[in-house]
């Protein structure tokens, strides 16, 4: 294709005039062309549930009373530290550990090792028990996550 000389446009203006030329016919020619369009088959990005295929005689996929027996791991952290191991070879009866946490700090609720809350200790029944004093959103959480 030269772009020399003009166009057959009427205007008289020449290709290198005209940064756009071409591009109207262009366009018509893919809106009309006969090849496939995408077809929307769904799922998240398209904005409808993906569900995984289930038989008439199967529970619904999303009952949650499935998962609702399934054990996890409670676990109370009291608080953390790092130290060298030369220094938990040197541990014997009656060490103390520092930790990270200060006296009266809530302690961290965690399930399967994910912060879910926060408490305080308390006794009940002369054993020890936690008292819930923050429940952890999934936004706080994941700030949480992206912070450490």
């Amino acid at each position: 294709m030269s772009t020399e000389g003009g166009n057959n446009d009427n205007d008289g203006k020449g290709a290198a005039d005209d940064p756009f030329a071409g591009w109207a016919e262009a366009l018509e020619e893919q809106k009309s062309s006969d090849e496939p369009q995408p077809v929307d088959q769904g799922g998240p990005l398209a904005g409808d549930p993906v569900r995984p295929f289930s038989s008439s005689n199967e529970a619904p996929v999303n009952d949650i009373n499935m998962v609702l027996d399934i054990p996890v791991q409670l676990s109370v952290e009291l608080g953390r530290t790092k130290v060298p191991i030369k220094y938990i070879l040197q541990l014997a009866q009656g060490s103390v550990v520092e930790l990270d946490a200060l006296a009266g700090e809530p302690m961290d609720v965690l399930i399967n090792g994910y912060l879910i809350a926060q408490g305080e200790v308390v006794v009940v029944n002369d054993k020890f028990g936690i008292r819930l004093t923050d429940v952890v959103t999934p936004s706080e959480r994941l700030r949480r996550v992206s912070r450490g």
